[in-house]
């Protein structure tokens, strides 16, 4: 894509009316906009992004067995009135509720545990239909109090859900393992693996514990508590002798930190399956009901996250996976129409070798193109000046600043540092 032919444009200072760091970089960068407190629009670069992030995510969810569905976010309340989610000072905080031109009253979901297990009573009637698993990347809406997190925290958001459904609980605690491994994975190849920890959290009446995945960050809204040798970690409402004797932990090993969660698992047991209804015959003709389990990932809350951990004082450092281009090509040709042309031709080239460019062709003098570029936080930033030769190509990586030169044939093959 050539910047002069990307509508949004950069911002050198911060809006006023953000403190988060994760929404001040992606305004600068014109990733995002917000529309209101909570509630954020996702621009070209940002869109780019997000959808690279859902990609690695899903590859892992397929990977686990699951199966992509996209429910609707309205919702009836008779149904979650079964499970008794629908009134009560607890959801009442959360949901989003309206009314229909006839007067019936619908909710705006929070969360699909009701919908997509009533959906399962349509498909599974014996222990052959078992396990199953689904998976959505579905818009949810959340009546937070505090929105002030950016992109972090949102009213309205885009949520991966992920709903197991297994004939017993011994059933459900293998797969519970293979999807915390899933978890770590995708936030290992989006860049923030080094600073995630699967953290023990409360299983309330479901099981002894749930669990979440806590990125460290002084942006965080949680304390964990981390023992860094065995890279596990518990919050506070575990922070009992009895449970730290149990997972093998020792007090004195824990290092307290602010962290961000950004993915949680829970063991559901039959705590919606028996209200609603959802049974199968085992093999001798029982009807049992459904052991569930659900997973989740907000894709915002980990689109700034990354920003979060990653960036420095210069702007946002995207790791390779998710950054919306590979490559921030910036010709420096300065009115040299020689110049201008070689940078044009190495687009072109790069594009048809199948690299991911962002192509600054802008009229702009080179310390304002730098800076954008250190803003924007493309992985490597090809530099095409007076000194460019085929054999000599500037690289500049984002990620620590290295300069190196490469060879025009080993850009095109995808090499960028020497």
């Amino acid at each position: 894509m050539r910047q002069s032919h990307l509508f949004t444009k950069t911002r050198k200072e911060s809006p006023k009316d953000e403190i988060s760091q994760n929404a001040q970089l992606l305004i600068r960068g014109g990733y995002i906009h917000k529309e209101m407190a909570g509630a954020y629009d996702l621009l070209p670069l940002g869109l780019r992004v997000f959808e690279k992030i859902k990609q690695i995510i899903r590859e892992e969810m397929n990977a686990l067995g699951g199966q992509e569905v996209s429910f609707t976010a309205l919702q009836d309340p008779e149904l979650w009135k079964e499970t008794n989610r629908w009134k009560g000072e607890a959801v009442d905080e959360v949901w989003f509720k309206t009314e229909l031109n006839g007067g019936t009253q619908v909710g705006l979901g929070f969360t699909h545990e009701e919908p997509m297990t009533r959906v399962m009573k349509n498909h599974i009637s014996s222990y052959r239909d078992l396990p199953r698993y689904t998976y959505q990347f579905q818009t949810k809406f959340r009546n937070e109090l505090r929105a002030k997190s950016g992109i972090m925290r949102g009213r309205e958001f885009l949520m991966k859900d992920f709903y197991s459904f297994n004939r017993s609980d011994a059933e459900l605690e293998v797969f519970y393992e293979e999807a915390g491994a899933a978890y770590l994975n995708v936030f290992r190849r989006v860049g923030i693996g080094d600073f995630t920890y699967l953290t023990f959290a409360s299983g309330g009446v479901f099981s002894k514990f749930s669990h979440e995945f806590q990125c460290v960050s002084t942006a965080g809204e949680d304390t964990i508590y981390i023992d860094t040798d065995k890279r596990i970690a518990v919050n506070y409402e575990v922070m009992s002798d009895d449970i730290l004797r149990d997972l093998g932990i020792s007090k004195e090993a824990l290092v307290e930190a602010k962290a961000i969660e950004v993915g949680n698992i829970f063991k559901l047991g039959t705590r919606f399956s028996e209200p609603l209804g959802l049974t199968f015959k085992d093999e001798d003709g029982v009807d049992k009901p459904v052991v569930m389990g659900s997973y989740g990932i907000g894709i915002g809350r980990l689109m700034g996250t990354i920003v979060e951990v990653l960036c420095d004082e210069k702007g946002i450092v995207w790791p390779e996976s998710v950054a919306p281009f590979t490559i921030h090509l910036v010709e420096l040709s300065q009115g040299d129409e020689k110049i201008r042309a070689y940078a044009d031709k190495l687009y072109e080239d790069l594009t048809v070798a199948g690299i991911e460019v962002l192509y600054d062709d802008r009229d702009m003098r080179a310390g304002e193109k730098f800076a954008d570029s250190d803003l924007l936080g493309i992985p490597h930033r090809v530099v095409v000046g007076k000194t460019t030769t085929d054999s000599a190509i500037e690289v500049v990586r984002r990620k620590n600043g290295n300069k190196g030169v490469v060879t025009r044939e080993k850009l095109l093959a995808g090499i960028y540092h020497a």
